[in-house]
């Protein structure tokens, strides 16, 4: 693994100080071009966005990365690791950028939508969006410190997922609820994918919250 995340940073088409940032997480095996592509379809030239790459090797892909292990004998091995990377990583991004984390929105698509929901309960973001995501077993255990200043949070998923079923997207929705988070939730009739009809959402949710 690395000791820092590698990332691709796009300023804003306004050559102006950004409006807010952006960061957006990739899946298990994809990397921050996978993601970045989607830029054209975002329609927020006043922001700034990020996309980190996972600090872990793929093991079935030389390009791809990894956040953690998901093969079953290895489930969640290095989730420690990255949380402590991405963590410092967006702790930084106010000296780099000059944007504070209340203007940051978090959000990541799969094994990325499960590191925002992680990471995201745990720092002052603006928002966090999660894209076809899941919680990570005991991520709902929150300091009560941080319960009167948890983030909206927009979850997005699709309803024939058979790589991250439903049902994980109806977990989260109810425990992060009951936590006393504001939460948008959609279902749409797709797979483990990224609809334009998402990023039209995810576009609205930043607007309203960034």
């Amino acid at each position: 693994m690395t000791n820092t995340l590698d990332f691709i940073s796009v300023p804003p088409k306004t050559n102006q100080p950004p409006k807010g940032l952006i960061v957006i997480l990739h899946g298990w095996g994809a990397n921050a071009k996978d993601v970045a592509y989607l830029l054209p379809y975002f329609n927020l030239p006043d922001y700034q966005f990020l996309f980190p790459n996972a600090p872990f090797p793929y093991p079935y892909s030389a390009i791809g990365r990894a956040w953690y292990d998901l093969t079953m004998e290895n489930m969640y091995q290095g989730l420690t690791q990255s949380r402590q990377l991405l963590t410092d990583w967006l702790q930084s991004l106010e000296s780099s950028t000059g944007v504070p984390l209340s203007r940051t929105i978090l959000s990541g698509f799969s094994q990325g939508g499960a590191m925002t929901l992680d990471i995201g309960l745990k720092l002052p973001f603006a928002g966090l969006v999660s894209l076809s995501g899941y919680l990570h077993p005991g991520a709902g255990n929150v300091e009560t410190q941080n319960l009167a200043s948890l983030p909206p949070v927009l979850i997005m998923h699709g309803r024939q997922d058979t790589v991250v079923p439903l049902e994980a997207a109806v977990l989260a929705r109810e425990t992060l609820e009951s936590l006393g988070a504001a939460v948008q939730y959609y279902e749409f009739d797709m797979g483990h994918e990224i609809r334009p009809e998402m990023l039209e959402l995810l576009r609205n949710f930043v607007v309203a919250n960034a």
